[in-house]
């Protein structure tokens, strides 16, 4: 039977949606009939445009879409600027304060505590720099991901960003293609390290060469059937199909096509392009596209480049980059500066400051990578100092601490109603606690710590060294937030997910259990040994043993926070629903 949001989408959705928000924004969130809310949301998100959780009625999070990170210096100043005016809630969260933009895993930013009556105003700023929030959210094609430096990586194959941006311009702009069964993602890369991850997306492109005419010919390997969630996360699946960049799109299309026509709109919790490829197989789907989608023979796989990924693979620093952190010199000589923003999180003053500095001392081009860290581009050497020693590097440095430089975090039960635990918050604290307790050798340069609020995985816990994911357990009679405890997941050349060692662990009790399992690493590894690598090498019962929960002088900011609760930090009855001017607006209850 169809589902009720299939239902929902075959009435209106894509770009008519549109009108429909600036017509209730005019006429105020009271003009949104109550009994029809909860449709209404779901087609918004198409728009980028999402109600907050329960209890914070009135108050919507905005995600922009910009295919592979690519930003320049005037459009995040004005996402700064627009933060500042317009992102503010009626509570301060006491960690981060007022007014801040988020960085997300698919090299985008959201904005939060948003009325819907400005949000017309907030497009007008947004669009009139060249930035949408169109697609970027809902049953659609996401945000494209890529290599952050496709273009001016010194070592890349090949040059990915003309492949994203066609992708970008005829496939996602089509809105006869805006109803996917479920949310579809894209990625391409053509670099040495991997950084798009591919091997988690619905398709994704990865560099490969292949003789052609008896000529050297690079292109991509196309892989179909990756994502994580619902812990049922599957690893991209090969297609046995080589593309050049001149025919990588009408591939991709195609693809896209077959799953929009055919994919299954019935079972929500199984109709993901993961899914799709399972039942459908790979040879399957190749057979297809070549049959009823591309004109041209499809040519069978080239030789592929992945035993050189380095991205979050928990390979040694020697081997390459496992992030854009630090300073990289690019293809033309001058250079790129990646910094280490914490958890993604950043304020919209230190937003308007980082697009100053990418003006002053670069190109003012910019880029967001998949670990929620921003690159300034084409800095020459003769600035390079002034830049590193500028004062916002010193709270968003390019030389981290290793604890720092690993983390992730989703948006947590703070403004998610899937999540179940809060995650920002809990993950700053956390950092610092490890900063002071945890001594490691000077060698280990990449511990990745990935925080998840739920099973739905946003923060990539899977895919961590040591990846956390939400849970409730029962603490000394009282309900409190909890904690899976995963290890040994990566991407690179052999994608692996985590292992759950331990399992509903108490928030408080995760600094301690971090603590143990770290200091056993360090004392037992190998010499150079990554995390990864002594996680494959050690034997299960050895690393349950090593993560041992234990109560430490850490004190979490949320433990007990209920995940009904209006907002995880307020004192008192929250004032939601609210008209713009923050006022209480008269509502019944939803206890």
């Amino acid at each position: 039977m169809t589902t009720k949001k299939e239902q929902w989408k075959d009435e209106m959705y894509g770009d008519e949606i549109r009108e429909k928000i600036l017509e209730f924004a005019e006429s105020g969130w009271d003009s949104i009939p109550e009994d029809d809310r909860e449709m209404w949301f779901s087609r918004f998100k198409f728009w980028g445009v999402f109600h907050q959780r329960s209890g914070q009625e009135s108050y919507f999070m905005m995600r922009l879409a910009n295919t592979n990170g690519v930003l320049n210096a005037e459009q995040l100043r004005v996402i700064g600027e627009v933060a500042g005016e317009y992102a503010i809630g009626p509570v301060s969260n006491p960690e981060f304060g007022d007014a801040w933009i988020d960085f997300t895993t698919r090299q985008s930013i959201q904005l939060h505590w948003l009325n819907l009556e400005d949000v017309p105003e907030i497009w007008e700023k947004i669009e009139s720099v060249g930035l949408s929030s169109r697609s970027s959210g809902g049953d659609t094609m996401r945000n494209i991901s890529g290599c952050p430096v496709a273009g001016r990586d010194k070592h890349e194959f090949v040059d990915a960003q003309p492949v994203l941006d066609e992708i970008s311009t005829k496939l996602r702009a089509d809105d006869d293609l805006a109803n996917m069964p479920r949310k579809f993602n894209i990625s391409v890369t053509g670099c040495r390290e991997g950084c798009a991850q591919d091997s988690i997306n619905g398709i994704g492109l990865e560099p490969a060469e292949k003789t052609i005419d008896g000529d050297t010919t690079w292109g991509f390997n196309v892989r179909v059937g990756g994502g994580l969630g619902g812990r049922e996360p599957r690893k991209a699946r090969s297609l046995d199909i080589f593309v050049t960049p001149d025919n990588a799109y009408d591939v991709v299309r195609g693809f896209v096509e077959l799953y929009f026509e055919t994919g299954d709109r019935e079972n929500r919790q199984k109709n993901r392009s993961r899914f799709f490829v399972d039942d459908w197989g790979t040879e399957k789907i190749r057979d297809q596209l070549q049959e009823s989608y591309v004109d041209f023979d499809l040519r069978r796989e080239g030789a592929d480049c992945r035993d050189e990924y380095t991205y979050n693979a928990g390979k040694s620093p020697k081997d390459g980059k496992h992030d854009h952190i630090g300073v990289h010199e690019q293809t033309d000589g001058t250079y790129y500066v990646g910094l280490s923003v914490p958890i993604g999180r950043l304020t919209a003053g230190e937003t308007v400051r980082l697009a100053n500095l990418a003006e002053i001392h670069g190109s003012g081009a910019m880029r967001l990578t998949r670990r929620q860290n921003p690159l300034i581009l084409d800095v020459p050497e003769s600035e390079l100092d002034a830049l590193l020693t500028s004062d916002l590097l010193e709270t968003h440095s390019p030389e981290p601490n290793v604890f720092t430089r690993g983390a992730m975090a989703c948006t947590g039960t703070e403004f998610c109603s899937l999540a179940l635990t809060e995650t920002k918050a809990r993950m700053a604290t956390l950092l610092r606690w490890l900063r002071s307790n945890v001594d490691l050798p000077d060698d280990i340069e990449q511990i990745k710590i990935h925080y998840s609020g739920c099973t739905a995985d946003c923060g990539h816990a899977t895919t961590a060294d040591i990846g956390f994911q939400g849970m409730r357990a029962r603490k000394d009679g009282e309900m409190v937030e909890a904690i899976d405890v995963g290890v040994g997941g990566g991407i690179g050349p052999d994608p692996s997910f985590v292992e759950w060692i331990r399992q509903r662990v108490p928030a408080d009790e995760v600094p301690g259990l971090l603590r143990n399992l770290l200091e056993t690493f360090a004392a037992h590894r190998e010499k150079g040994q990554t995390f990864r690598q002594w996680v494959e090498a050690t034997q299960e019962e050895v690393l349950i043993e090593a993560a041992e929960p234990e109560e430490t002088d850490y004190e979490d900011p949320c433990l007990h926070d209920a995940k009904g609760s209006w907002y995880p930090f307020a004192d008192s009855e929250g004032p939601a629903p609210t008209a713009p001017d923050d006022t209480s607006l008269a509502t019944e209850s939803d206890d």
